[in-house]
C-alpha cells in the first residue's frame, strides 16, 4: 500500500472542506424550510458547472476532481430538490 503523495492530500482536503460547507448550506436549507436568500438558479448554475467539471476531471483523469465534482452535482441536485419544495410549502402556508 502506497501513501498519499501530499498534493493529493492537498486535494482530498480542499474536496472534504468544500463539500462540508455545501452540504451544511443544504442541511440548513432543508431545516429551516425556507427559500429566503436562495435562488433557484443557484442551483441550475451548480448543476451545470459539476457536471461539466466531472466530465472535464475523468478526461484529465483526475480522481480527486471527479469524485468531488460528482458530489458537488449531487449537492446541487439535492439542493434544487429541497428549494423547489421550499417553494411550494411556502406558497401553501
Amino acid at each position: 500500500m502506497r501513501l498519499m503523495a501530499p498534493v493529493d492530500a492537498l486535494g482530498w482536503t480542499a474536496s472534504g472542506v468544500l463539500l462540508l460547507t455545501l452540504g451544511r448550506q443544504v442541511w440548513v436549507q432543508w431545516r429551516e424550510r425556507r427559500t429566503e436568500g436562495v435562488s433557484s438558479w443557484l442551483f441550475i448554475g451548480q448543476m451545470t458547472a459539476s457536471l461539466g467539471f466531472t466530465v472535464y476531471s475523468a478526461l484529465i483523469g483526475n480522481a480527486v476532481f471527479v469524485l468531488t465534482n460528482a458530489a458537488l452535482l449531487l449537492t446541487a441536485i439535492a439542493g434544487q430538490l429541497i428549494y423547489r419544495r421550499n417553494v411550494r410549502r411556502e406558497a401553501r402556508e
